[in-house]
This record gives C-alpha cells, structure tokens and sequence, in this order.
C-alpha cells in the first residue's frame, strides 16, 4: 500500500514539531532554579541559547518599570551557543554550565562598562574579569546583564546612580529596593536572571536581599577575593550572592571561595575553605542547633516586622533548634563604637591608579568635576575628600584580623557564643519595611545589617521571612562565627526549606 506523499510530509513534520525545544518566548522563567535548568538541559527541553534569550526578551517588557539592568552583554548569546556545544560533545554540564548572571555594576567585566553608577567611569572598559565573575564564567555561568547600583555604593538607603538613575522594588515600584546593590536584587527577584552577585560594606547584599525576598551572603572576610571590585571601603568590603534560593547562593559560595594572591586577606581564609559548601545543604539542618536571639536589635521595630520575627522564632523552634531567648554581649553598645573608618579616598585612588588608568580620573576632586546626578552622592563624596582614618582616637584602621577595636568586638560576640554554645545569633535583617523613594531619606531606618558584620569580618546570610501586611518582603539575618559558613548554611537552609516564604512576583 502506498502512503500518499502529503501525509508522509504531514508525518514529517509532527515528528519535527515534537523534537524541538519550544521557542524562547514560552519557557516559565519564573523562580528557575540551577537544578531546574540543568534538568531541562539534560532533558532536551530547551537549549542554553534559547533560555538566554528568553531572559533578553525578559528584560524588554519587566525592566522598564524597575529600571534594575545596565548594560547587556552582546556576546550572552554566542557564549550560550558554545555551551550548547560543549554539551554536545562532552554530554557533560560544568557545575553553573549555561546558568544567566547579574553583575552589580561595580565588578569588573571584560568588554563591559564598569561604572560603579558614576559619571567618572563611564569610558571604564576593563579587559579582564574580576576575580568572582571568573571564577563563575569558568564553572559555565554566563554574564547576562550588568544592574544599576548606588553610586559609588555609598547608600544604604536607595539605589541611585548617576549612569541609569533611580532602582525600584519590584513587589512595590514606589519604594526603594536599598541600596547599594539594589539593581541585583530587583533584577533577580524580578526573574532576570538565576543568579545574581553584589557587594556588601555594610549592609548592601542583606539589605537589598531582604527588601526584595532573596537570599543574601555576606561571607567571611578573606574567604573571597574582592580583586577587580571596585572599592568603597576595602577593609569591609566583600563580594558575594544574591539569589532567589540557598542552595543556588551556596553555588555561588562554592564556585568563588579560595585564596588569591590578588587579595592579600585571602591569606587568612586559607585552611577554612571547605571542598563542598553544598554537602551542607541538610533539611535537618537546624535539628539539634542553638540560636541566639539578639532583642537588643529590635527596640525599635515596625509591628508587622516584629510580628515576622516573632513567628520566624516559632519556626526555628518546630523545625528542631533550641532559642535562647535573648542573649546580652557584654559592653556591646561600647564596642561597637568607633568602628568606622572613611578610606574611600586611599582605597579608590589606589584603584583608579592600578586598574582604571584613565588620565583625567585620578582623585576623588576628578570625580567632583565630572560631576554627579545625585545631591546624596555629592554630600558623600565632599565628605569623603576630607576624612580619613577613624573619627575619634588614634588607632589606626585595619582589617578584622589586625584592628584591636575590632578584634575586641569580634572576640566578645563570639566568646558568648563560645559560652552558651550558640550556634548563630538572629536579628530582622531590617526593622522597618522598605522606604518610599521620595522620601527615602526621611524613612531610613532600622538597617541592623550595619551595626556587626561588617566590623567583625563574620559571615552573615539573610533569608526571606514573610510579608507584612501590605505585601512588602522582610528577612531575617543569621550571622555567624569567622569562617563557619557550613553551620550558618545548615541553619539558613533548615529555615527555608521549613518556611519557604519566597514568593513569585505576580507579573
């Protein structure tokens, strides 16, 4: 019997139909995980290109109500059809193989601008990566987008930059997503990208995490390399994630943790990195663990806030761990003062003289000249080119591993957890929900990620906690002891594995 020649072609087509992957336009980015995509990979549902470009296609119709991404990368897609390849022949995935990142602005990037948000270097075009953007392109992410920052990181407060202008929370776009690394968490928790990288002086990776319903590390200092960030103050400066889980944040972790010669405070991580960060990530992991709660923190809090926190220490407590309910640092309001020290001058100039190398951009009194958008940033930077060294005292600035002030400090949190053999201390990442943006200075308040972690050097992660009731997302802020990242992920991914408050952005 002969089969007509229009139904074989009709046949043919089927068969090709079911083939192939769907169109970019179709595939659910919402909450992709790195196990969701690479299980897709795996299973022919899409390809890395297509998934790229489904993002791009993303970030047309969801960016401009938050203004969170910078520059895109123009090679995205080419560097994604060579991951397909690479899957191809090898039938092998690299641990973050064809994973899409966001970049705060303020990282080095080969063949992108590397602004900080500020109008002094805007022709800054680096030709090498920085070191925790390497390392993950080398584990197969790909460098999706750069996103908007405060400029210069200098605020907590909002996200603000002379390049791109003002960031806006995706859960309400009338209120600030904080700053400094604002553009990442927006961006991430907007679903533009998996995973998502920022930088932490004071606050702004927990800060803006919290605001916007991710997960956001602040490692140990030294664990990390901060070589080809820019710098606002280096002695506190860290890199780290933001993403809309812990165990993708952990991905981060593991992919970027290890000395470098680059950074001489790598030097003092080595022997604490761990072969596999992610062996930590336990459902029961907050089984048998004692907690702290610092209530000192929380004097001034917003109802609803204080009603999360409450419900967060019922949680800890019916997934297995012991709460002790609160827990006093001895002398703690005298230790913790006098910890700041304004070197933003020192740290920048060094950096624009080693690795921007622009003539005309050499001094923070360049950068007043070419001038910004923001009167905040302005007030900063005037204040920055006359301070220097520590308000009061005469001990010099240093990094937590030599600083006498805050080797005090540390030692004294830790002698109580060491005493009471606490395993983590908890706190609200942040006692009040999110500011409105015209009002942003007015509405600062209750950023409790300023007043330890920093100082101290110790590894600190902020995990979502619910919303108030008018749906704005709050976190709450697990800080650990120096380089005991493993038992701060046990604990961090007990409570959302117990909780999971994340949620979808309804767009």
């Amino acid at each position: 019997m002969r089969i007509p020649v229009f139904l074989i072609i009709s046949l043919m087509l089927i068969v090709n139909s079911c083939n192939q992957s769907p169109p970019a336009r179709s595939i659910d980015l919402k909450e992709l995980t790195v196990d969701d995509i690479h299980a897709a990979y795996r299973a022919g549902t899409y390809t890395c290109e297509q998934l790229v470009l489904a993002y791009l296609n993303r970030m047309d119709s969801v960016n401009p109500a938050i203004n969170a991404i910078t520059y895109r990368n123009a090679e995205a897609l080419a560097q994604a059809r060579a991951l397909d390849q690479e899957f191809k022949e090898t039938g092998k995935l690299r641990p973050l193989h064809g994973i899409p990142m966001i970049v705060k602005d303020n990282y080095e990037t080969a063949g992108l601008p590397t602004t900080a948000g500020s109008k002094a270097l805007v022709n800054f075009i680096p030709q090498a990566n920085a070191w925790m953007v390497q390392a993950l392109i080398d584990a197969g992410a790909i460098v999706l987008a750069k996103s908007n920052m405060a400029e210069w990181a200098f605020s907590p407060m909002h996200t603000e930059s002379s390049t791109f202008g003002i960031t806006h929370n995706p859960y309400d776009t009338t209120r600030v997503p904080a700053g400094s690394s604002g553009g990442t968490a927006a961006a991430i928790a907007a679903n533009l990208g998996v995973l998502g990288l920022g930088t932490d002086t004071g606050n702004s990776i927990r800060g803006p995490s919290s605001h916007c319903a991710l997960v956001g590390i602040r490692p140990s200092l030294g664990l990390i390399s901060r070589q080809g960030i820019v710098p606002l103050y280096l002695r506190n400066d860290v890199g780290g994630p933001m993403c809309r889980t812990v165990t993708d944040a952990v991905r981060v972790i593991q992919a970027t943790a290890g000395s470098d010669p680059g950074d001489p405070l790598t030097y003092f991580g080595e022997g604490y990195v761990k072969a596999d960060y992610l062996s930590y990530l336990r459902k029961d992991g907050l089984q048998g663990k004692r907690i702290g709660v610092l209530r000192f923190m929380t004097k001034a809090i917003d109802p609803g806030i204080e009603e999360l926190f409450e419900q967060a220490i019922r949680d800890l407590r019916a997934s297995g761990a012991e709460v002790l309910d609160s827990i006093d640092i001895p002398d703690f309001e005298i230790l913790r003062q006098n910890q700041w020290c304004a070197e933003f001058r020192p740290d920048v100039e060094a950096y624009l003289a080693e690795r921007v190398r622009i003539d005309s951009v050499q001094t923070i009194e360049d950068i007043l000249r070419i001038g910004t958008k923001s009167d905040y940033t302005r007030r900063r930077l005037e204040y920055q080119r006359s301070h220097l060294d520590r308000p009061e005292g005469d001990i010099p600035c240093g990094s937590p591993f030599d600083d006498p002030l805050r080797l005090a400090f540390r030692k004294a949190i830790e002698q109580v957890m060491d005493d009471q053999l606490i395993d983590a201390l908890i706190y609200p990442t942040w006692n009040y929900p999110p500011a409105h943006i015209n009002r942003f200075e007015e509405e600062y308040r209750g950023d409790n990620s300023q007043v330890i972690a920093p100082h101290t050097g110790q590894p600190a992660i902020t995990v979502p906690m619910g919303f108030n009731p008018d749906g704005l997302p709050a976190g709450i802020q697990f800080l650990g002891r120096l380089f005991d990242e493993p038992t701060l992920i046990e604990i961090a991914y007990g409570y959302e594995q117990g909780t999971k408050h994340r949620l979808d952005l309804k767009q």
